[in-house]
């Protein structure tokens, strides 16, 4: 058993701890230790000396601490392998045959700072705290001894690893990328960039979402905003859309879009262009478009808490927008993907949205994300996807 530094915290975070929570801040250390390197391992104790955890320390974060294991475990390879295999185990029970899940997610897995997607034969991975940046090396042979992968990818271009004192960067840490790499989602195929798209390369958190668009989409004029590569536009399509606008102000995502629209046989039906989405509902607006299914999803807007109010006034805006293009009875899907933003928040500000574009809706079904992202009791902020769809009333 390895001798690690040991952290007492103060009691009013020892409640939170116990119930499952891995966070301990900067501010709940009874002692901040002085000399340590971001990263290193601690064990914490309670103000009584009483056994907590085993975790890793970070000077330079806000979060000082997050919590590993609760138990008196050495974090080494063979602890790191059966933390993913414990993970992918989870998903293949939940999710049996599916070949493009998330396999880690972070806190919720027990592997703080840990993201791994699994698109086929190529795992695409991010280090997001310098706790688990150290740990790249045994986490990668993992991956390779489970999965027999044909590559795997560092997606660390996160700006939350500037928070860590850590550099952005995307390299391939084993194999070659095959291409196209093309996955199935739903029954339909979608070619993913993992080097260079958006999040890791596809929004495996919405699939089941993509989904429900079964309910909605047959004979509908639909709007697909920030639509990325085409995920809920092509699935609208699929379900029997007569017609699909997508909008993004990515030039390479409208390319790909295009491609994954072709790739399924629905070109004549999906049309992508490159435009700030913001400017775009306005100007469709402007002319009295209207649609009968809309769908919202756009990046995260609250990166921290000292943007949510920005946050909120971006949502709302487009919110705003959007209801005022729909057709009589039109659906909107509308999405958040921050825990920043919770339902109550979320629902606050489409209320607002609604008064300012005097439309009154009804709330046809209110989702979250994807099993493979799996949410945690007592871990709040792994529940991060608000998905309401809303009809007019």
């Amino acid at each position: 058993m390895v001798t690690l530094p040991v952290l007492a915290i103060k009691s009013p975070a020892v409640r939170r701890l116990k119930s499952g929570h891995p966070w301990i801040f900067s501010n709940e250390l009874i002692r901040p230790p002085k000399n340590l390197e971001p990263g290193q391992p601690v064990d914490v104790r309670d103000p009584q000396g009483g056994w907590i955890g085993r975790g890793y320390f970070n000077p330079r974060s806000l979060i000082a601490v997050r919590i590993l294991t609760r138990e008196r475990l050495d974090i080494d390879a063979p602890w790191l392998e059966g933390k993913i295999s414990d993970a992918a185990s989870l998903r293949e029970r939940w999710l049996p045959d599916e070949g493009t899940c998330r396999l880690v997610f972070g806190e919720a897995d027990g592997l703080p700072g840990l993201i791994i997607d699994r698109y086929g034969p190529v795992l695409v991975a991010q280090f997001l705290t310098a706790g688990m940046d150290r740990l790249t090396e045994p986490v990668l042979q993992a991956l390779i001894g489970r999965f027999q992968p044909a590559a795997v990818i560092a997606r660390n271009d996160t700006p939350s690893r500037l928070l860590e004192g850590l550099p952005q960067e995307k390299r391939v840490l084993y194999g070659e990328i095959p291409s196209p790499l093309v996955i199935q989602k739903n029954g339909l195929s979608f070619e993913v960039d993992v080097l260079e798209g958006q999040k890791t390369g596809f929004f495996l958190d919405q699939t089941a979402n993509y989904r429900r668009l079964e309910e909605w989409a047959k004979g509908a004029r639909v709007l697909d905003a920030f639509c990325y590569s085409g995920g809920w536009g092509i699935h609208a399509a699929r379900y029997g859309a007569r017609e699909v606008t997508g909008l993004d102000s990515s030039d390479k995502a409208i390319r790909l879009a295009r491609a994954n629209a072709e790739r399924n046989g629905l070109s004549a039906i999906c049309h992508f262009l490159q435009e700030d989405v913001f400017d775009g509902l306005r100007r469709l607006g402007a002319v009295g478009e209207r649609f009968d299914l809309i769908i919202l999803d756009p990046p995260a807007f609250a990166k921290s808490r000292q943007k949510i109010k920005e946050a909120i006034r971006g949502y709302k805006e487009i919110n705003r927008q959007a209801m005022r293009l729909l057709s009589a009875n039109g659906i909107l899907v509308t999405c958040s993907c921050s825990h920043l933003i919770n339902r109550p928040m979320f629902r606050e500000m489409l209320v607002s949205a609604s008064s300012d574009a005097k439309r009154a809706f009804y709330v046809a079904a209110w989702h979250t994300q994807n099993r493979d992202h799996p949410i945690v009791l007592g871990i709040p902020e792994t529940e991060y996807l608000n998905c309401a769809v809303l009809q007019v009333h």
